[in-house]
């Protein structure tokens, strides 16, 4: 199934369609969910590949045998793209792992009364924008991007591929408050202490680790880990459908790479869209990196246990 140039829009939202069909898009809409599963749910480039390695380790007590040996898309299927029906369908053992990117509104209704246990990522819109751009440039499903400027226009329209940012993130979040199988937790937080963050999520899925346990876990899913990881990396998928040549899918996986990309009247435009679709939300947000005491003050962290300093900003 090539279908590189193919866009498949759904609800008003554009999806790639070499990945997705309009029945692949109306069978995640349907899907029975099972009280075991567990489903990541993320925007694209938030951390989506990092989770999905954290949960399969932690449901593996640390082994990585399933991670070194089976991709990514296998063990943790896309939902709504096209092949996720046969591989879900073909899961025998433990708890079913699946991966969305799809918005909350259109999700939510297939969820409703499971006890499914579902955990939203999230992270900082100006590093998203900035992954998803160099993603677009590798990714030949995706369209062109066009100059940075053109792409952080159609990102913040809400034009791009997967719909609106705001959108995905504020809806998804609002559920905390009212779903007690939704834990939220954010690119930054596992990027400053990915320690407590495979425990928290270990705690929410009822998957105890013993400290051993957790440092197998940290180890095989350090960034260093998944980008020499095949099973990982997307190395697999053939040049004809990802450039490698024009990048890396495991890039940097740094905070406040934007400072890389925006120049200062892009990074003024992006506040003042960011401030006007986000003014009825609460979020904070970790935009860049500061000193390491300033952030072990903010946080309330032990110094030594700040392995990547950043600071909460609004």
């Amino acid at each position: 199934m090539a279908r590189l140039d193919v866009t498949e829009t759904f609800h008003g939202i554009t999806f790639p369609g070499h990945l997705h069909t309009q029945d692949s898009l109306q069978y995640a809409l349907r899907f029975p969910f099972q009280d075991t599963d567990i489903l990541i749910a993320t925007y694209p480039k938030s951390g989506t590949t990092w989770m999905q390695e954290i949960v399969t380790l932690i449901c593996s007590k640390g082994d990585p045998q399933l991670s070194q040996t089976v991709p990514n898309w296998t063990r943790a299927p896309w939902l709504e793209q096209y092949y996720s029906a046969a591989v879900l369908e073909a899961s025998s053992r433990g708890p079913r792992v699946i991966t969305t990117h799809l918005p909350q509104h259109l999700l939510g209704p297939a969820l409703q009364g499971s006890k499914a246990k579902v955990i939203y990522v999230s992270r900082n819109p100006k590093d998203v924008i900035v992954s998803y751009y160099h993603f677009h440039k590798m990714a030949k499903f995706l369209p062109e991007p066009g100059s940075f400027q053109d792409f952080l226009n159609r990102f913040l329209e809400g034009t791009s591929q997967y719909g609106s940012w705001f959108d995905h993130v504020k809806d998804w979040t609002s559920q905390t408050a009212t779903m007690n199988n939704l834990l939220h937790i954010t690119y930054e937080e596992m990027s400053l202490d990915l320690g407590s963050a495979i425990e928290r999520v270990s705690t929410f899925l009822q998957c105890p680790l013993l400290e051993e346990e957790v440092g197998n876990c940290l180890k095989h899913c350090s960034f260093s880990n998944m980008r020499d990881n095949r099973m990982v990396n997307y190395t697999l998928i053939p040049e004809e459908i990802m450039d490698h040549n024009r990048g890396s899918f495991m890039r940097k996986g740094k905070i406040g790479d934007w400072k890389n990309m925006f120049t200062d009247e892009q990074n003024h435009f992006f506040e003042s869209v960011f401030r006007s679709r986000m003014q009825d939300c609460s979020l904070k947000f970790v935009w860049e990196r500061q000193d390491e005491e300033e952030l072990c003050a903010i946080e309330g962290i032990p110094l030594k246990t700040a392995e990547a300093p950043v600071i909460q900003s609004a």
